[in-house]
């Protein structure tokens, strides 16, 4: 069920902020398979849960970290990801192993308006770039900010009723990421802003993580992320281009970092890796759209390397560990031609 439609003064900047950068994560209109389970980690579980106040289903991959791994002092940090155009509960299927191996409880949503089921129902197939452009608009970026805030009440809300494991997370170090329409999302709860509305600044949310991001398509970038001071980290690639028609190019993906605040920002590039490369999903999952042959040969380093450093990252910020933040400053594995920027 799609949310409800935001009042005019909302569109515009919904508009701008949706005509960019959005990601496809499926499997060319087929159906998905069974999750994957990393060894060592129980398999995840998939659940529903419905916000009442706007009679939405919200499906939910969880992975919870292994049952032999100690729990911190402070409670089981948590992660949540956010989907790309098309994208379902399997999206960031690899990098959610790795954070659950380090870890780290890590929540897939999926956002009904923009998932699978909604661009079966206009396009064709995954070349059809006008009927994709269909299944985008402003509502649905409001629809899945809304989702956010509402998996973080019900969190709370588990927390507070001491249900099973929930009663052992800390809400106090909760992080949001997202691939693509899924970086929109996670800038969008860190407080961008956009023409004619003020943005959302979500006080519940520690760190941020966007894969494949992009400049704002209207307006001053720099105004727009000014308020965006907690610690984020932006990933993307030399080929991470444009997918749906809407001018995102690795130049303006890249650009996020540079009109970002000074002082907590991080970026790794990845030489040769394209808009897929950052899905996090393998097998046909990333064959949906023509890929550089590349990208593709590069892929299995390519995504060994980002698990293991966004792991490491979601360790730094969301545990304080010290060893991860060292290991940091110069991660291991970087190629010729990858770049990692911090400021």
């Amino acid at each position: 069920m799609q949310g409800p439609q935001p009042p005019n003064p909302r569109r515009k900047w919904l508009q701008s902020a949706v005509a960019v950068s959005l990601g496809l994560q499926a499997r060319a209109f087929g159906q998905t398979s069974a999750p994957a389970t990393q060894p060592g980690l129980p398999p995840p579980e998939d659940e529903q849960w419905l916000d009442p106040s706007r009679q939405r289903a919200i499906a939910l991959r969880i992975r919870w970290p292994s049952e032999a791994a100690s729990m911190p002092a402070g409670g089981w940090p948590v992660v949540l990801f956010s989907h790309g155009l098309g994208g379902t509960v399997a999206a960031g299927e690899g990098w959610g192993q790795a954070w659950a191996a380090a870890g780290l409880v890590v929540l897939h949503l999926q956002h009904a308006g923009s998932d699978l089921d909604a661009v079966r129902r206009v396009a064709r197939d995954f070349s059809d770039r006008g009927g994709l452009r269909r299944a985008i608009g402003p509502e649905q970026l409001l629809a899945r900010l809304t989702d956010v805030a509402f998996v973080l009440d019900e969190l709370g809300r588990r927390q507070l009723a001491g249900r099973a494991r929930w009663a052992q997370l800390n809400l106090g170090a909760v992080g949001l990421s997202g691939h693509s329409f899924g970086a929109h999302t996670t800038l969008g709860m860190a407080g961008q802003r956009y023409p004619g509305h003020p943005g959302i600044d979500e006080p519940r949310l520690a760190a941020f993580m966007a894969f494949s991001p992009s400049l704002p398509a209207q307006g001053d970038a720099v105004r727009a992320f000014e308020r965006i001071t907690r610690p984020i980290m932006c990933l993307t690639g030399t080929r991470d281009d444009d997918v749906v028609g809407v001018g995102a190019t690795p130049e303006r993906r890249i650009g996020v970092f540079a009109a970002l605040p000074a002082g907590r920002k991080t970026q790794l590039v990845l030489e040769d890796a394209d808009h897929m490369t950052f899905s996090g999903q393998t097998g046909r999952a990333v064959e949906i759209i023509p890929r550089n042959p590349q990208a593709r040969a590069l892929q299995p380093r390519h995504h060994a390397l980002v698990a293991a450093i966004t792991a490491r990252w979601w360790r730094a910020q969301l545990l304080g560990d010290a060893e991860a933040r060292a290991w940091l400053v110069r991660p291991d594995g970087l190629a010729q031609g990858d770049r990692w920027e911090t400021g």
